[in-house]
């Protein structure tokens, strides 16, 4: 095993970490603690913490509002980048800077808001050429998301003159990011936001439209009138549905979230009918080969042109237990990156 000097000198020191505990698995208290590698989940790489950031998931897991984690006590973070300080695997190398997104962080496993992170080599995900860990972590979980959702849209032959795609979620962090993407890939993305006071924000990403989500007349009919080319949909529940009945001929749906409900009322009509793609986009259980393709694209011709406007608040560790509310209320609008160390 290879070790960093950094490593071998905090070897035996406590570190800085916010863990989540429950007595009844159902009511939680989160708090910023120190704790030592002994009590971090098994792994053969060790990473030195530089950003992690917050994802509504992360917002779930530390208020209770969800049930996140699969065991007690875990430290919070989905998502985190750094600097390798020890490697028991043969990929990696001490002074490697890697991502590591998914792959049941602040699940089953230990995450990212910490000075010190151990998980297993093939969860990282080497920094591809033309990110650094800020861009990294401004992107993290959200932007992988929605480089997932547009990359496996286009593997299902997606293209821009096929229409206009629906970013609904628009404000949020997977939302902010795709309409960013979309729009550099030359679509005409249509922002669908609640927040009456956001179009300026969502125009100066790329959206060509923004429209009021309370405005919108869904419809009852298996089939309503063609609009969308594809859409990218944070939500799920009703607004999915229409989706569903308004995409245009063999375009795609990339399913990402369920703020709005787990249900989805359809027929099969537009599947048969219409050809229409409804796409399921887990972005935690991704093979690594995919996620390293996935990320390099971000760093490539998915790359973000307004990720400092989307960036709007970089905080400390310990500030972190102050800022979740505002993700399970709805009002937070692009990213929030988190200094590790």
């Amino acid at each position: 095993m290879q070790l960093g000097q950094d490593w071998c000198s905090a070897i035996n020191n406590p570190f800085k970490a916010f863990r989540i505990h429950s007595e009844d698995g159902r009511h939680v208290e989160a708090r910023l603690e120190e704790i030592t590698l002994d009590d971090l989940s098994d792994g053969d790489v060790i990473i030195r913490g530089a950003y992690s950031s917050i994802n509504y998931k992360d917002a779930l897991a530390a208020t209770g509002a969800g049930r996140i984690l699969r065991r007690f006590p875990l430290v919070g973070g989905v998502d985190v980048v750094g600097t390798v300080v020890s490697s028991g695997d043969p990929r990696i190398a001490v002074g490697d800077e890697v991502i590591v997104n998914g792959c049941g962080l602040s699940e089953t496993h230990d995450g990212g808001f910490a000075e010190y992170v151990r998980v297993p080599g093939d969860w990282t995900t080497p920094m591809p050429a033309g990110l650094d860990a800020r861009m990294a972590m401004g992107l993290g979980t959200a932007g992988f998301t929605a480089a997932l959702a547009i990359h496996r849209m286009e593997q299902n032959g997606q293209l821009p003159e096929h229409g206009p795609i629906a970013v609904n979620g628009a404000t949020g962090g997977v939302g902010s990011v795709a309409i960013d993407m979309l729009s550099q890939r030359g679509y005409d993305v249509t922002a669908l936001t609640s927040k009456t006071t956001a179009t300026e924000y969502l125009k100066s990403l790329g959206a060509t439209e923004v429209v009021n989500i309370k405005t919108l007349e869904l419809g009852e009919r298996p089939l309503e009138k063609t609009i969308w080319g594809g859409a990218v949909d944070s939500l799920g529940g009703d607004i999915l549905a229409w989706f569903t009945r308004t995409t245009r001929p063999n375009g795609n749906i990339a399913s990402i979230g369920l703020v709005a409900g787990i249900d989805l009322s359809t027929t099969v009509m537009p599947f048969i009918l219409r050809g229409i793609n409804l796409l399921g986009i887990n972005s935690v259980e991704v093979p690594r080969e995919l996620r390293i393709a996935v990320w390099n694209r971000v760093a490539g011709d998915l790359a973000p042109v307004h990720l400092d406007g989307i960036i709007n608040r970089e905080i400390e560790l310990a500030d972190l237990s102050g800022y979740f509310t505002d993700y399970i209320d709805g009002t937070v609008m692009g990213r929030t990156i988190v200094r590790l160390s």
